[in-house]
């Protein structure tokens, strides 16, 4: 049997996608194991759950210390834990320049557009401002560039009448669910 691809996980809040991950990961054929849930938000809702399943977690507050300091921190928990390759899924820090080039090729994210649309924030209304027929979610390298990397995979979420942000946006979180776990195992498998 081949090892396993060690996967570290950075969410801020409740960790649906990071859930997504771990579950998949306990599939007979995944090609990744969650070595380490990691939060810059200690109080994060994610974290509890990855204890509950046995998941290794980290917490670090960035507040009151430099960013570089604060990222020198989670990357020596990725490192101390073995990851090999990064998943962000909901994590809502802006990474540094140098922090992505430590990682780079090795990190992924989940982003609710179908990108090359709507990078940032505020993607849901965005995209009904805009009068769209389809929202969705992508998988993409994460670069420099905000949520500008290599497009691994997108999945589609039609825009019904009278969607709302947040009506969109749960139908587009369920097809993340689905999207992302997906998605990463291809990645690894490469």
């Amino acid at each position: 049997m081949t090892s396993r691809t060690k996967l570290g996980i950075l969410i801020s809040g409740r960790g649906s996608n990071m859930a997504s991950l771990v579950e998949a990961a306990r599939a007979a054929d995944s090609p990744y194991e969650v070595a380490l849930v990691a939060s810059d938000k200690p109080e994060a809702a994610g974290l509890a759950w990855a204890r509950e399943q046995g998941v290794a977690t980290f917490a670090q507050s960035p507040k009151g210390m430099p960013k570089a300091d604060y990222e020198a921190r989670i990357d020596a928990a990725l490192r101390d834990a073995g990851v090999e390759a990064i998943a962000l899924a909901g994590y809502m820090r802006l990474l540094s320049d140098d922090f992505v080039a430590r990682w780079r090729g090795r990190i992924v994210n989940i982003h609710p557009s179908l990108l090359p649309k709507y990078k940032g924030l505020d993607t849901h209304q965005r995209a009904l401002d805009a009068g769209d027929a389809l929202a969705g979610c992508s998988v993409h390298i994460v670069t420099e560039e905000l949520d500008g990397g290599a497009l691994l995979g997108q999945a589609d979420v039609p825009i019904l009448p009278g969607d709302t942000a947040d009506s969109l946006a749960v139908r587009v979180l369920a097809e993340e669910h689905r999207l992302y776990p997906r998605v990463v195992a291809e990645w690894l498998k490469q």
